[in-house]
């Protein structure tokens, strides 16, 4: 399957692809606010956002190309996606602000580091702490698109518990990036 897609698809494409569903998203939100049937509709297009970014990494991988250009579109791509909705889900009354406040100040800490370390010809890879913030978080904010209870689920109190899970990770993997840092730092 995945030699089929790859003949027509870039990681890249992918990539892109999913910062192109985000004002689909958006707007899903926002029009469906009260329509769990909207709103399950732009859960679907959040998935499949979601989805690009296991898929960009698999079909890089069997074309070979992992290129300098997706290994910084992917990493932007996926907190373009998470932070916008989790601001939009802040302004709805859906997520407490204090949280995404923490989940945004660490993206921005990190990726801070990253620029200096790059700078200086260091690399600071994804670890596998950071893998978990994203798909926690990913998990968090599908279950706050939901919102209603669903399935027998109570969608936004898993969404909530989910977002404190995520948080965690966030402040544990932000932590190991800033010791990984400053235990690389040349001896000048």
């Amino acid at each position: 399957m995945v030699a089929f897609f790859s003949k027509w698809l870039t990681a890249n494409h992918l990539t892109t692809l999913r910062v192109v569903l985000v004002p689909f998203i958006y707007a899903g939100m926002v029009i469906g606010e009260d329509d769990q049937w909207i709103l399950l509709g732009t859960w679907m297009v959040f998935l499949i956002a979601c989805l690009t970014d296991y898929w960009d990494g698999v079909i890089a991988r069997h074309q070979g190309k992992a290129t300098k250009i997706g290994k910084l579109l992917d990493p932007v791509a996926d907190k373009i996606l998470i932070c916008s909705l989790l601001i939009l889900l802040v302004a709805m009354g859906r997520a407490p602000a204090y949280l995404t406040v923490i989940l945004i100040a660490r993206e921005l800490i990190i990726n801070g580091l990253r620029s200096i370390a790059a700078a200086e010809g260091e690399v600071i890879a994804a670890s596998s702490g950071g893998k978990s913030k994203t798909i926690t978080q990913m998990v968090a904010v599908g279950f706050l698109i939901i919102h209603y209870n669903t399935i027998g689920l109570p969608c936004h109190e898993i969404g909530i518990m989910m977002l404190w899970v995520a948080t965690g990770i966030s402040l544990w993997s932000g932590y190991k990036y800033i010791v990984s840092y400053f235990q690389n730092l040349p001896n000048d």
